[in-house]
């Protein structure tokens, strides 16, 4: 597989890795300032993908319980069911869970946080809240 330089990895052949597009699809719908129908998320998505691929991957992630769908038109629009930050914590907690050493996967990914990360994390244990109401990680005066 080819390394690209947005971190994502394509297939020889040039196709998407397994998972690439509902990740690709899912981060338009995060990014959108509501529900998106299947022609919509298409015109977000780099390259030309056929319309029937989108909705494949709509309908995909629908069943599995990943995004809500509304009637629009004839069709649907679609919109996460969880946010990203929801979503991202739940895919590491599944992660951990499938993990045979909890404690060497902990120790692993705190090994490797960035002195940001790590300061947001040790606040989060804390009991004190990490995110001012500017957004960014730090303690609220």
């Amino acid at each position: 597989m080819d390394e690209r330089g947005d971190g994502g990895a394509r297939e020889a052949s040039g196709r998407r890795a397994r998972g690439e597009l509902e990740s690709d699809v899912l981060a338009a719908l995060w990014a959108a300032d509501g529900p998106l129908t299947a022609g919509q998320v298409r015109e977000t998505l780099p390259g030309d993908l056929a319309y029937t691929t989108v909705l494949t991957i709509l309908t995909r992630l629908h069943d599995k319980g990943m995004l809500v769908r509304r009637r629009e038109g004839r069709g649907y629009a679609y919109e996460p069911a969880r946010d990203e930050a929801s979503h991202t914590a739940q895919c590491m907690h599944s992660l951990l869970e499938g993990g045979s050493d909890r404690e060497a996967v902990l120790a692993r990914f705190v090994s490797e946080l960035s002195p940001q990360d790590e300061h947001v994390l040790q606040q989060l244990l804390s009991g004190h809240d990490a995110r001012p109401e500017d957004g960014r990680p730090g303690r609220r005066s």
